[in-house]
Formats: structure tokens, C-alpha cells, sequence
């Protein structure tokens, strides 16, 4: 397997600008419960397990319990999340495996029956910036759980 460079530490400006752009969208009115749950859906769907890793960590830290976390790949299926929560599952899956017919209608009316106009642009923004995460992660092969300490992940205890 080839190495491949350290993106974040390769050129820091790109990283701190995307990072910037996370933390104003994490600023938004859209509750950190469900950020979480759009970071971890878009990072399982994307295959990218730095990601992933990374964000069940932090909704631990944030005091989400385990059994969710468990189920946000079975979403469908589960009684565990809100219809508020469901609503941006089914957006971050459209969004981050968009159609060749783009979003339909439908989907877009859940969407907006959960959420204000400018919490749907945050959300949207989240889907956005976590599957430009991913891509950058997965192309460079970031390694799960290589940032723990620095991002102070390492106090999940999840090791």
C-alpha cells in the first residue's frame, strides 16, 4: 500500500479554512445531536472510517447513549430517533448519494416540515462540509483514531 500524505499538515490553510466553515455551521441553530447524527450517516455511507471514528467519539463526549449511536445505520428501522431526526437522516442520504434525478419534492417537504429555512441551509451545509471531510480522508487514507489526543477524542475512551 502506497503512503499517502498527511492532508491536514500539507498545506494547513485549506484545513483551517474547512475547519472554520464547521465550527460556524456547528454555531447555527440546528442541535448538535443531530450534526452528530448527519457526521457519523454521511461517514458510513461514504465508507470514510477516520470519520467515523472520529464523530461517534465526539457524540459520546456529548453524552449521546450507545444504543443510538448503534442504530443511526438502521435508522429506518429504529423507534430511537425523532421525526425532526429522521428528517435530516433521509436529507443526508439524498445529499450525500444524490440522485440523477436530484432531491425530489417529497423529500425536500419532510425536510422543511422539521425545519426552519435556515436551519435546512445549516443542515445542508453540515451534509456538505462532512462529505468534503470524507473525501479528503479517504483519498489520503487518514488513519482512525491517529487524531484522538490532539482533537481530545481520546477522553471518550473508546480506544
Amino acid at each position: 500500500m502506497t503512503e499517502r500524505l498527511d492532508h491536514m499538515r500539507q498545506v494547513p490553510a485549506l484545513t483551517q479554512k474547512l475547519t472554520e466553515l464547521t465550527f460556524a455551521i456547528k454555531q447555527g441553530t440546528v442541535e448538535q445531536t443531530i450534526l452528530s447524527f448527519v457526521e457519523i450517516r454521511a461517514s458510513q455511507l461514504n465508507g470514510c472510517a477516520f470519520c467515523l471514528d472520529m464523530h461517534i467519539k465526539q457524540a459520546k463526549l456529548h453524552g449521546e447513549r450507545d444504543l443510538r449511536l448503534h442504530h443511526v445505520a438502521i435508522w429506518r428501522e429504529s423507534t430511537l430517533f425523532s421525526d425532526r431526526e429522521r428528517a435530516a437522516l433521509a436529507w443526508t442520504e439524498a445529499l450525500t448519494q444524490l440522485s440523477p434525478k436530484g432531491v425530489h419534492d417529497d423529500l425536500y417537504a419532510a425536510a422543511r416540515a422539521q425545519f426552519s429555512q435556515d436551519e435546512l441551509v445549516y443542515l445542508t451545509y453540515m451534509i456538505m462540509v462532512i462529505n468534503a471531510w470524507n473525501r479528503a480522508s479517504i483519498a489520503f487514507r487518514s488513519v482512525p483514531g491517529s487524531r484522538d489526543k490532539a482533537f481530545g477524542l481520546d477522553k471518550a475512551r473508546l480506544s
